[in-house]
């Protein structure tokens, strides 16, 4: 498997902690992937409100709260490996806060515009601090033609930037997962901040896992490929740091704050 390491010789968390994102020295297992991969093909030919298309399109750019609904989604949630590395970067207990799996097909996947991921969560849900992280694994091989996701090194030490604070609270949460992003960070503050905090591509094979922390500034790019690139999001949130009254539909705020138990298997 091949993924970005920038980091040889330095620990996991120290690398979280100075670059705002690291891979896991491991991946996903292959029969394990080959499940979820099956599932996400199979939850993608539904018709339901978890399901989100690209604008104008029956393509379909992203599935929400599988793990609600689907077991092997759901036994994922607990894979020893995926636990132990969020509660090693958040430092304590985590219950999964959000679910997804955003989806660029090929030629037709659209980008997300730089944003940070806590922008959403504390002005739409009410969390109180970034003390939670995103674990992204690859369902797919992701390089550089289809889409990767880019990241700005050490810039989730900067807090929220840009000009995220204009989207009301309340707002159609379609326009929280769909190419015009409520949240954002604009191109050109994307671009100083570039100067300091240099761009990553996150490459690698299907399997592949990386974490990346709440407030780092990223984006991602069309899919101008014949490839799929298809990668599942598991957000874990610190048990202590969940939002007090969250609005948002529960596919994308889970409530359930009972912290993950590490468990192999379905049942």
């Amino acid at each position: 498997m091949s993924v970005t390491r920038p980091h040889d010789g330095i620990g996991t968390r120290s690398a979280y902690e100075e670059q705002g994102w690291c891979a896991a020295p491991w991946g996903l297992e292959p029969e394990l992937l080959a499940s979820v991969r099956s599932r996400v093909e199979a939850i993608s030919r539904t018709v339901r409100p978890e399901v989100v298309y690209e604008e104008d399109s029956d393509t379909v750019r992203a599935l929400h709260g599988c793990h609600r609904y689907d077991e092997v989604c759901a036994a994922l949630v607990r894979h020893p490996g995926v636990v132990r590395l969020a509660e090693e970067l958040v430092g304590g207990p985590v219950y999964l806060y959000q679910f997804k799996v955003n989806i660029k097909g090929p030629r037709e996947g659209r980008e997300w515009p730089w944003h940070q991921d806590f922008a959403f969560w504390a002005y739409e849900d009410g969390m109180p601090e970034p003390h939670a992280v995103n674990i992204a694994v690859n369902l797919d091989a992701v390089h550089p033609a289809n889409g990767p996701l880019t990241v700005l090194s050490g810039s989730h030490r900067l807090g929220l930037v840009g000009d995220g604070e204009q989207g009301a609270a309340g707002d159609d949460w379609r326009a929280h997962v769909s190419a015009r992003l409520t949240h954002t960070v604009s191109e050109e503050a994307a671009r100083a901040l570039a100067v300091e905090h240099p761009p990553r591509q996150i490459l690698g094979g299907a399997g592949a896992v990386t974490a990346f922390h709440p407030s780092i500034v990223h984006a991602s790019s069309n899919n101008t490929s014949d490839d799929r690139r298809a990668v599942l999001f598991l957000t874990y949130n610190a048990v202590s740091n969940a939002p007090a009254h969250p609005d948002r539909p529960a596919f994308l705020v889970e409530r359930d704050t009972t912290p993950v138990r590490a468990a192999w298997g379905t049942g």
